[in-house]
């Protein structure tokens, strides 16, 4: 399998690291693309460096490289997921305006019918913002908030991260034990 992740300027970029940590432990092909919002951001809100990120995948490639291979649709990826997904770039995705390598590959993948997974965080939601989700999802890509669930009664910040990723991965149908699936 080949993913590319993109991780975006908006608070939360833990779930796109910690994402590409659960994706390596799978054997799958990382392709990362970092907004240079994202790296600041990780350097604030985490203890990784941005540099540390970027060796974590298999490739990683720069914001503004419009000739990135993952910019082509003969480029064969099975999914692309951005996590932490900013409303600017939600409302790029969402207007065709691929004017960076985030934006122009998830125009790949709704162009080319490929899985795109988009993990929003803001909060409150304007009616743009809910419209521009809208208009993406109805393109076949999957809108997956970053608002973690209880019944698996987390007990850690780690637990609640998890919970996320977990339903990322069952999306793609990767196997994972990530948090506890509801029982009846």
């Amino acid at each position: 399998m080949k993913i590319v992740v993109a991780i975006t300027g908006a608070s939360g970029v833990i779930y796109g690291i910690r994402l590409i940590e659960e994706l390596k432990k799978c054997d799958i092909e990382v392709h990362l693309i970092m907004s240079s919002t994202a790296k600041k951001v990780i350097e604030h809100e985490t203890s990784y460096k941005s540099s540390d990120v970027a060796s974590m995948a298999d490739f990683c490639y720069d914001e503004d490289d419009l000739f990135a291979i993952v910019n082509s649709g003969s480029f064969k990826f099975d999914a692309c997921i951005v996590i932490p997904c900013t409303m600017k770039t939600l409302s790029a995705i969402a207007n065709g305006y691929g004017d960076n390598t985030i934006t122009r590959v998830c125009d790949v993948a709704l162009k080319e019918k490929r899985t795109l997974i988009i993990t929003p965080r803001e909060t409150p939601l304007r009616c743009v913002h809910l419209e521009n989700m809208l208009k993406i999802a109805r393109e076949g890509a999957t809108i997956l908030p970053a608002m973690p669930g209880f019944y698996h009664n987390p007990e850690t910040v780690d637990d609640q991260i998890n919970f996320i990723l977990g339903k990322i991965l069952d999306l793609l149908n990767i196997d994972n034990n990530l948090f506890t699936k509801w029982k009846q």
